[in-house]
C-alpha cells in the first residue's frame, strides 16, 4: 500500500481522493506491484498488459487516470495514447507514461501522442503516488475551470441575444433612442465577438 509514517509516527496513504486507476503493463510483476504499492480505501486499481487491452478496458469505464508503459507487444503505448485521445470520451483523460525509455525521441513522442505526465523506471511506488495525487488534481481543476469558463460564455450569449431583443423592441418603440443606443450595440456586438464559441453537447 501507499503509505508511511507521518511525523506523529502514524501511517497515512498519498492517495486519499477516490480513485480509479487503470495500470498499463507487459510485466505481470509490474501489474501486479501497482496494485499492492497504489490500490488504497479509496483508489481501485485496474490493470491491461498492453495498449489494446487497455482500450478494451477503457471501452467499458472511465478511470480517473491511466498509468502506461511505452514498450508493449500487439500495441504500444504510443499508438494507444493516439487512439485513447482521438476518443472524445477519454480526449481529456490523465495519463502518466511510465517507462525504462527516458530518451528525447521518445519523450517528445509521448507528449505529442497525448501524455499528461512522464516518469522513469525504475519505480519509486512513493513518488509515483504523490505524481497521481498530483496530476489527478490538477487536471481535475482544470476540468472545473474549464466547464466554469464555458458556462459563462453561456451566460454572456444569451445575454448578448437577451440585449439585442431589447433593443430591437425598444427602437422599434422609440426610433429616436437609437442614437443613445448605439454605444450599447457595439458593446454587445463586442462582446459576442469575443466570446469563444460553446462547445458542442
Amino acid at each position: 500500500m501507499s503509505q508511511n509514517v507521518d511525523g506523529a509516527g502514524g501511517f497515512f496513504y498519498v492517495l486519499q481522493d477516490a480513485l480509479r486507476i487503470l495500470f498499463v503493463d507487459d510485466d505481470p510483476i509490474l501489474r501486479e506491484f501497482a496494485q499492492v504499492h497504489l490500490t488504497t480505501d479509496s483508489a481501485e486499481v485496474l490493470v491491461a498488459q498492453d495498449g489494446q487491452e487497455a482500450l478494451e478496458v477503457l471501452r467499458e469505464i472511465q478511470p480517473d487516470i491511466v498509468l502506461m508503459d511505452l514498450e508493449m507487444p500487439r500495441m504500444d503505448g504510443f499508438e494507444a495514447l493516439t487512439r485513447l485521445r482521438a476518443d472524445p470520451a477519454h480526449e481529456r483523460t490523465p495519463v502518466i507514461v511510465v517507462t525504462g525509455r527516458e530518451d528525447v525521441a521518445a519523450i517528445d513522442r509521448a507528449f505529442q501522442a497525448g501524455a499528461t505526465s512522464f516518469v522513469s523506471k525504475p519505480l519509486n511506488w512513493r513518488l509515483i503516488s504523490y505524481q497521481i495525487r498530483y496530476v489527478h488534481r490538477a487536471c481535475r481543476t482544470e476540468q472545473t475551470l474549464r466547464a466554469e469558463a464555458e458556462a459563462a460564455t453561456g451566460a454572456l450569449a444569451d445575454l448578448c441575444a437577451a440585449g439585442s431583443r431589447f433593443l430591437s423592441a425598444t427602437l422599434s418603440a422609440a426610433p429616436g433612442a437609437k442614437a443613445h443606443a448605439a454605444p450599447y450595440l457595439e458593446a454587445l456586438e463586442a462582446a459576442h465577438q469575443q466570446a469563444p464559441p460553446r462547445r458542442a453537447g
